[in-house]
């Protein structure tokens, strides 16, 4: 029976770049999570005729959610759902799910790397038919939408069963509850050199992959242990939890302490690696040698051609903005095209439909390629081992040839958590204001050569994006970028983006904080941070 349900707007459902992401009791209100999902089909034109791929980390209120959604879809006339085994999807293979059943989209169940629990985080996003998220005027539709609701259209019907692979109905819409796990991992296989990677193992090759009690468990089960052969309990915390077991599911080197404390023990394994809430992050770590990200995307570029899916070399390679240049210089080396771009995955969804680039990735612990349109953590780590594998090296003599050749980009995040929104807002206000005075001017014994807020013009559709980011670039080429980041769902997070390029042969294994000491006391000078937000040291340091 289809209800239609009287309801009045709620404030404040903007979704950001990653969806709409509030703490889970604000999603539990009555009617809070139909409103959004409503104004989600009505900016796209309805549900009618439609299939949606459907699922989420399964965090908490994740089963809850899908029920939900599948009611309101069915109401509203979808053809049909498929849908993860009791609601699971990655991010990454829900985005390969949509592609390879050529659905009119997925929602996406995540508040990403943010913690769970009722009294923690939930989200949801809704990604387009090319696997990918929503670009703006999609997500900006769905704004207006939720300004003006009146009603939403739901089935009165009980649950149906989400633990039972096979095919179902509800009402006129067929649900298809599917392994979240098995079409992904024949993706990976397609991909990835396994004989290669499996004689490793044999070999007594030994890794660790944390997957923080996630949803990423089943997936490094299934593909480390079993088809690849790792010695059993390679896997740890896996087992996904719908409030990840307490942890927070961010894999960097604070939250995956536990992880860290063993990669830098004397009995350490070979590999290590971690991932997070919805499985499009990557974390990874070689017996006492943490790999930062902006190094990770470099060196995966680097070496894509190892293996067979990349064999025929990259059409070019994408980075955001905040991330290192490190990538560019294999892209120059390489003789292929290099893109800067605003943070936020969608941006490389361009470049990657119009086939300019081959491999992307972001400083916040994200990697992919064109095989999906996410991020996506267990593949940057199978491109790691397939790497491992054929070179038959280890992760620290893997990144002394990179420096080596290219010279080492000493990078770091500086992340300050829970600002106060309004001072959050004013320093960077005050910053923006003074970027034509700062040119010529000297810091900590530093130049300022330029200094702007990131704008970028995109060069498959000619779309602009304005005020992307506040960059400060010095005369030898360090930088500093302040962001406000929208991934949160408290306050402001100030992120501190930190670079330094250091050409070699000479200094390429030093601390990077001690590295990046100047450009450190210049960035807290420049934006008066300890003055705006009474903080004197970062929360997060990566």
């Amino acid at each position: 029976m289809i209800e239609t349900i009287q309801t009045t707007p709620f404030e404040g459902q903007k979704p950001g770049t990653s969806g709409l992401r509030k703490k889970t009791r604000v999603f539990m209100q009555p009617h809070y999570l139909e409103c959004f999902v409503q104004a989600l089909f009505d900016a796209i034109g309805g549900a009618a005729g439609k299939v949606f791929v459907i699922g989420g980390d399964g965090r908490f209120y994740n089963d809850t959610a899908v029920q939900i959604i599948l009611r309101m879809a069915a109401a509203q006339g979808a053809k049909s759902a498929i849908v993860g085994q009791s609601g699971l999807l990655s991010t990454p293979a829900a985005s390969h799910l949509i592609r390879l059943n050529k659905t009119d989209g997925g929602i996406i169940l995540s508040a990403s790397h943010n913690p769970g629990g009722i009294d923690e985080d939930f989200g949801i996003k809704f990604n387009t038919p090319n696997g990918g998220p929503a670009p703006e005027t999609v997500t900006e539709a769905m704004f207006a939408a939720t300004k003006t609701i009146s009603h939403y259209k739901t089935l009165k019907t009980p649950d149906i069963d989400l633990g039972t692979i096979g095919s179902t109905q509800l009402a006129e819409m067929s649900v298809q509850i599917v392994d979240p796990v098995a079409d992904y991992a024949a993706l990976m296989e397609s991909l990835f050199d396994f004989p290669a990677m499996r004689a490793r193992f044999a070999d007594g090759f030994t890794m660790r992959f944390d997957a923080m009690n996630a949803v990423t468990g089943p997936y490094a089960r299934d593909i480390l242990e079993t088809r690849l052969g790792a010695a059993k309990g390679s896997v740890t915390h896996g087992t996904p939890l719908p409030d990840f077991g307490g942890m927070h599911p961010d894999p960097n080197p604070t939250w995956a302490h536990e992880l860290m404390a063993e990669m830098m023990g004397e009995a350490a394994p070979d590999f290590g690696a971690a991932s997070d809430g919805d499985g499009d992050r990557n974390m990874v770590v070689g017996r006492g040698v943490y790999v930062s990200p902006s190094d990770s995307l470099a060196v995966l570029a680097a070496n894509a051609h190892l293996a067979p899916g990349y064999s025929a070399g990259l059409k070019g390679i994408a980075r955001s903005m905040p991330t290192s240049a490190a990538a560019d210089r294999v892209a120059q080396a390489m003789g292929v095209e290099h893109f800067e771009t605003p943070t936020g995955w969608k941006f490389f969804g361009n470049l990657l439909d119009a086939g300019r680039c081959t491999i992307c990735g972001e400083e916040s612990f994200g990697t992919g390629s064109d095989h999906v349109r996410e991020k996506d953590g267990l593949w940057a780590v199978l491109l790691w081992l397939n790497i491992l594998a054929v070179r038959g090296q280890s992760v620290a003599e893997i990144l002394t040839e990179h420096w080596a050749r290219y010279g080492r980009n000493y990078y770091s995040r500086h992340d300050f958590e829970a600002i106060e929104t309004a001072r959050a807002d004013a320093m960077m206000s005050a910053l923006r204001v003074k970027l034509p005075t700062l040119p010529g001017t000297e810091f900590a014994g530093m130049t300022i050569r330029a200094a702007d807020d990131f704008a970028y013009t995109d060069p498959v559709d000619g779309s602009v994006s304005k005020n992307q980011g506040v960059r400060i670039i010095f005369t030898d080429d360090s930088r500093i970028v302040y962001r406000l980041s929208g991934t949160g769902t408290e306050g402001a997070t100030l992120r501190v983006y930190l670079e330094r390029y250091l050409p070699g042969p000479g200094d390429l294994h030093l601390d990077p904080q001690a590295a990046l000491a100047p450009i450190i006391t210049a960035a807290h000078a420049l934006a008066g941070i300890d003055q705006y937000t009474g903080r004197t040291r970062p929360n997060v340091i990566t």
